[in-house]
């Protein structure tokens, strides 16, 4: 188990440091440059933490409660040396250390409470230092080939490819304007969202005046209760946002950590709202992935695993669509077999999931290789949005399943009414799409009266077992 923590650490300590190295590889050899400071910062941070957990573990008896004290006393050493290093380093240090902020499912919790803070109090940078990370991010391959040569099992390509694709359109602030106008306008018919107004007469490609919009973080389960937020009604509404988001309309809002998505009472109505805030990282999906990606949630959510197979394997999982399937959905791959809308989400699982993790991180690795870009960016979300729902403890619901399930039918029948010009054609797949759609509501309806029922006679037995004084 020591040896697993260490491997854990390291590897996420290393993904840090690989991604100092590439991004400012083009200063690595000048040691009086920045550059050269941000490396030897991550290298250091590597080395110290790799050096706390063998050292410290090593002696102590596996098991007992002297070694699991001591561990969570390393995590909490190892996290808040990565915080610091994500606040020296800055740019996309800050990025890597939010995602893995809102990992509560998958890191120890010593690690999530820790980066939490990069959510709403990370260090700004100077617009010079921001553009800065953008020159020094375009065309830097030969160091992170290098890197891979150190440590074969993992592959770095998809990092290279992602940052240079991404970093220069997350810091144009008029293509972030343009894209939270695009998704108010798209997800109109939500009264519950609210994408903050852009000024436009008074922003340019380096200055971004929006409506300024007051509300407490989405993971902030204090900040709701004080203001009688219901989590299931907050979790809902999310769920329903980004399947809309992905499997209909295929622009996806890709960095939706706490401190982006704000839940608040409208003043004035009292109606609750979600704010959807940083518009400057979206995913726009090929209609081609979005299909087979809509395939793939409908074969989950029913359990048709030979057609999991298909389309996991038509994403580009190739024989590795076990391990694909499990980090799409976070659950294990029996889980996955017995039906992930199904089978609740257990402790016992969660740990098996955290435990396991390292030893599958040069899988993991190769398969971020292998699958279209886009997919990328999915996980990324993936992981974020169930980050929230684990803060929430609303993970994994039915209700998240069926409002999925919903958006893929609603998907699938549009886009095959496209594809027809048979007037009979299209009322007979309008009919399937109504069809379906009624069976869903009728599955919700029938989870809804057990949850009633079950409500019911537990009230009835507290009744009967603590009876009105006299």
């Amino acid at each position: 188990m020591a040896r697993r923590a260490l491997k854990l650490a390291s590897w996420t300590s290393m993904a840090l440091a690989a991604s100092g190295v590439y991004l400012y590889s083009n200063k690595y050899l000048d040691l009086n440059d920045f550059g050269a400071v941000r490396v030897g910062r991550a290298v250091a941070t590597t080395a110290a933490i790799s050096y706390d957990y063998l050292t410290s573990l090593r002696s102590v008896p596996y098991g007992s409660e002297e070694y699991l004290q001591l561990r969570s006393k390393v995590h909490l050493r190892s996290a808040r040396r990565l915080c610091e290093l994500c606040c020296a380093n800055r740019g996309t240090f800050i990025k890597v250390g939010q995602h893995l902020g809102a990992l509560d499912y998958l890191l120890p919790e010593e690690y999530t409470s820790t980066l939490k803070v990069l959510h709403s109090q990370a260090p700004q940078s100077s617009m010079q230092e921001v553009r800065q990370v953008i020159r020094e991010d375009l065309g830097k391959e030969v160091l992170v080939l290098a890197v891979k040569q150190l440590f074969p099992e993992f592959e770095f390509m998809w990092l290279v490819d992602e940052a240079k694709k991404n970093l220069p359109l997350e810091l144009d602030f008029l293509n972030e304007g343009r894209n939270a106008e695009k998704v108010a306008q798209m997800l109109k018919h939500f009264d519950f969202l609210k994408v903050p107004q852009i000024y436009w007469e008074l922003s340019t490609k380096r200055v971004l005046l929006m409506e300024f919009v007051d509300g407490g973080q989405v993971n902030d389960r204090d900040y709701m209760e004080r203001n009688k937020i219901d989590v299931n009604e907050i979790s809902r509404h999310l769920g329903k946002m980004y399947s809309e988001m992905i499997f209909v309309n295929g622009f996806v809002h890709c960095d939706p950590h706490p401190g982006n998505v704000l839940v608040r009472k409208c003043p004035g109505t009292g109606k609750v709202e979600i704010v959807l805030l940083d518009h400057g990282l979206y995913q726009v999906l090929t209609e081609e992935f979005r299909l087979d990606y809509c395939h793939l949630w409908q074969s989950l959510i029913w359990t048709d695993m030979k057609s999991v197979k298909k389309y996991s394997q038509r994403l580009g999982a190739g024989d590795l669509y076990p391990l694909f399937t499990c980090m799409l959905t976070a659950r294990s791959w029996d889980s996955v077999n017995r039906g992930i809308g199904q089978t609740p989400v257990t402790a016992t699982e969660d740990s098996e999931i955290r435990n396991n993790a390292a030893n599958y991180l040069p899988q993991i690795s190769h398969l971020l290789n292998l699958v279209p870009r886009q997919m990328l960016l999915i996980f990324k979300t993936n992981d974020l949005l169930r980050g929230i729902e684990a803060a929430l403890g609303t993970r994994a619901s039915a209700t998240s399943f069926l409002n999925m399930s919903r958006c893929c039918v609603k998907a699938l029948a549009a886009h095959k009414k496209k594809n027809t010009h048979s007037f009979f054609r299209r009322t007979q797949i309008s009919f399937s799409e109504a069809f379906n759609l009624w069976q869903i509501n009728l599955h919700e309806l029938v989870l809804r009266v057990k949850g009633l029922r079950l409500a019911s006679w537990v009230s009835a037995l507290l009744c009967w077992l603590l009876p009105a004084p006299h």
